[in-house]
């Protein structure tokens, strides 16, 4: 029995890896934690990836073609988006994955957190995005999906969080109004709004502490944020759809 089931999933992969195999996925913030996972997740699936972030090194993987730049750049996402094309021909997904967080009190924030927290959050998703969707127009075919908050949707006491909020609501936001723009051109526009993930952002000290501000009693996996875009990759009837995965934070406590 296990080896028919070992079979079975082998024939799946490699159907799935052929008719994925002319299919180009560009993922930012791709150097580490989700960005890092969803980069594999994609290969996994046959997709060729552009993979960019500000430290990224070149890959050994001849269909991973890593971009360095900081992604509030325009200019970066002018190259991500050219080196797609010159490089692979196409765009089919676009991860707006990139994004920092800054816990501070609101009348504790700077001008810099201001800046930095636009320019990576909110520039970063729409220079690179226009740009993609752009070719995805020429092929009538793309899904863009963006990694957001549920601190969004559900503030919690003792995480001060706005301009998270400020920023990723913006992109949940844009993330519906661009499905309906799009939608009758053949490009899908979703996002995954995490809670608390374990990744390289948390120290493991803090987890249990992280973990409790879940109703489900604990952090969140990389895994879990991969699955959920993987999911919307292949549900070709969604579009507009912020996913929560968030160990139920954003149904309340």
């Amino acid at each position: 029995m296990s080896t028919q089931n070992t079979s079975t999933a082998s024939t799946a992969s490699n159907a799935s890896h052929s008719a994925n195999g002319d299919k180009v996925a560009i993922v930012t913030g791709a150097s580490q934690g989700i960005g890092a996972e969803l980069v594999k997740a994609y290969r996994q699936r046959g997709y060729r990836v552009v993979a960019t972030a500000r430290s990224i090194k070149p890959s050994d993987d001849a269909g991973v073609l890593a971009v360095a730049g900081d992604i509030a750049d325009p200019d970066t996402a002018r190259r991500v988006v050219a080196e797609a094309i010159g490089k692979f021909g196409r765009i089919d997904a676009l991860v707006n994955n990139a994004g920092i967080f800054i816990a501070k009190p609101f009348t504790q924030y700077t001008a810099e957190d201001f800046a930095t927290k636009s320019g990576v959050n909110l520039a970063g998703f729409f220079h690179i995005t226009q740009l993609a969707i752009a070719q995805m127009e020429t092929q009538r075919s793309g899904h863009v999906v963006s990694i957001t908050t549920s601190l969004v949707d559900h503030a919690i006491d003792g995480v001060p969080s706005v301009l998270a909020s400020l920023t990723k609501g913006g992109i949940n936001a844009a993330t519906k109004s661009l499905a309906v723009e799009y939608a009758k051109r053949g490009i899908r526009v979703n996002a995954v709004s995490p809670g608390i993930i374990k990744s390289p952002m948390h120290a493991p000290e803090t987890h249990a502490t992280l973990g409790a501000l879940h109703p489900m009693g604990h952090m969140g996996e990389m895994s879990d944020i991969v699955n959920a875009v993987l999911f919307l990759e292949a549900a070709p009837f969604v579009t507009g759809e912020i996913l929560h995965v968030d160990g139920g934070q954003s149904a309340g406590h």
